[in-house]
């Protein structure tokens, strides 16, 4: 007899149905599986016959023949034991058949018949809600993170016996339902640190915000202990709380690469990435043999830090460049193609130096010219182009380090940067990016009109610090945004001088 069950898995991120046809016929008892399994799945055999047999029911000691389907697409994973022990039953007549194609099922089973956790379940449970399924039957560890996707019935199962007795009608599984109200505010001690605990630095503290307002990439360059890293750290602290579809992209990531951890099953708070400088290239933006999402990955929708940037090979800095544009990036390989989502806000700290003391008063510098230039000549001209804001922070003087006032808090510094991001909204309604930061050129007319007087700041700015088009196009971008952090329809002079400010020294590394 022969029976298929729905099952399912993923290229890139995005998941796809596998049909698992099995087919029980008289002959030597031998059980294959077909369609491209990698050692994963063709593992599963061993387990599938004794997850079989220890839960009470008779294993057929006949020709088995398991299909996944399409057959040209490489199958792995654990998830695919489950349906082919439902398949095999259903072929046993064991389950009656009527009513299992209404269902997408995965899962991986232990020797006793009990159902274990999975990835990528969230891109399940988003392709069955495409597909029209009823349902979708998953280990009971991952009904929370399915249950992000509204409009599918999500069924928690444990063990074999259970989904054998909900077929044969002997039993109802309840549907898992979770409560999404987690999104319509953020948790300030989700952070577990706060913008008030940095001393001093408002000269910084300015810029991040104009960053987080505008989504615009940053650059912070200062001595050792001037606070780069500790700003960077609680950046993620003052930005808007994720929307429900931001919160489903981030979660598919990470579910994909089995990152969802049990206590949270789903991404409440935007990521917050710090690489070591010794990763690779395809650790930062993807690949591999078997192509998985990278570090810019993610950070989508959130932040990679980049610290001590210079330390980076140069190569892997290259290769941010596009993603930085497109806020995406495709892996390709042989016989896959794999588009991953990658719009990521970069801020990177780094020193003036070597010694990291170069613009300190208070410090000594020993470094030669020649090893100034080939410690800042990591860090290309089109790569400085792509980051809107460049500051420097300088050492915190002791009277802010002593001070017992504490600054303003993250939730204050929110409720400001939550006001501009809602004017970009409504602003770029109509329009694929909802930040300043990602207007193309051609929206910078219709969006960011500059009167003449900042027309003539404008030029003059270009022709004394030599800015390239990009830079220019970020400066009025940055402008936009300071205008929308003070409610202002109009970008005026000051907001244009302010941003001309943010990239001024960045003609030192050319």
């Amino acid at each position: 007899m022969l029976a298929k069950v729905n099952s399912c898995s993923v290229a890139g991120i995005d998941g796809f149905i596998v049909e698992v046809e099995v087919d029980i016929s008289y002959g030597l008892p031998v059980f294959n599986i077909v369609g491209l399994p990698e050692v994963s799945v063709r593992e599963s055999k061993d387990r599938v016959k004794t997850a079989i047999k220890n839960s009470g029911y008779t294993f057929p000691m006949e020709k088995i023949v398991v299909n996944l389907a399409p057959a040209d697409v490489k199958k792995e994973g654990t998830g695919f034991d489950l349906p082919v022990a439902i398949g095999i039953l259903v072929a046993s007549e064991v389950i009656p058949s009527e009513k299992v194609n209404e269902y997408l099922i995965s899962g991986e089973l232990s020797l006793d018949g009990k159902i274990k956790p999975v990835k990528a379940v969230l891109p399940y449970a988003l392709t069955a809600k495409e597909r029209g399924k009823k349902g979708i039957m998953i280990p009971a560890e991952n009904a929370a993170e399915a249950a992000m996707v509204e409009g599918i019935d999500v069924f928690p199962v444990e063990n074999l016996s259970q989904i054998v007795d909900f077929f044969s009608g002997f039993v109802e599984i309840e549907k898992y339902r979770m409560d999404s109200t987690w999104l319509t505010h953020v948790n300030d001690k989700a952070y577990g640190m706060d913008f008030s605990e940095v001393r001093g630095q408002q000269h910084a503290k300015r810029a991040l915000e104009i960053a987080a307002a505008g989504f615009h990439n940053i650059l912070m360059t200062g001595p050792p202990g001037s606070g780069k890293s500790m700003l960077a750290k609680r950046l993620s602290t003052i930005l808007p709380a994720l929307t429900f579809e931001e919160a489903i992209e981030v979660t598919r990531i990470y579910s994909v690469l089995g990152l969802i951890e049990d206590k949270r099953p789903y991404m409440s708070t935007r990521p917050f990435r710090s690489p070591h400088h010794t990763i690779s290239d395809a650790g930062l933006v993807g690949g591999g043999s078997k192509p998985v999402p990278g570090e810019i990955s993610l950070a989508h929708n959130g932040v990679l830090f980049l610290d001590e940037l210079p330390e980076f090979k140069k190569n892997v800095l290259e290769v941010l460049r596009q993603p930085l544009e497109d806020g995406k990036v495709s892996i390709s390989r042989a016989g896959m193609k794999a588009t991953y989502p990658s719009q990521f806000m970069l801020v990177a700290a780094m020193n003036p130096c070597p010694c990291g003391y170069l613009s300190d008063p208070m410090g000594k510098c020993t470094c030669t010219h020649p090893q100034i230039q080939k410690y800042r000549s990591k860090i290309s001209g089109p790569l400085l182009d792509r980051i809107d804001i460049q500051i420097e922070v300088p050492r915190i003087e002791y009277k802010d380090l002593a001070a017992k006032t504490k600054g303003e808090v993250s939730s204050q510094i929110r409720k400001r940067v939550n006001r501009a991001r809602k004017a970009q909204e409504e602003r770029l309604a109509k329009l694929t990016v909802s930040s300043n930061a990602r207007m193309h050129s051609r929206h910078l007319g219709t969006f960011c009109h500059l009167d003449v007087e900042c027309e003539n700041l404008l030029k003059r700015a270009v022709d004394v610090l030599g800015f390239s088009a990009r830079a220019c196009h970020s400066v009025i971008r940055v402008g936009r945004t300071i205008a929308d952090l003070e409610n202002v329809p109009k970008i005026g002079r000051h907001h244009l001088a302010e941003a001309i400010q943010y990239r001024s020294f960045d003609r030192g590394f050319s």
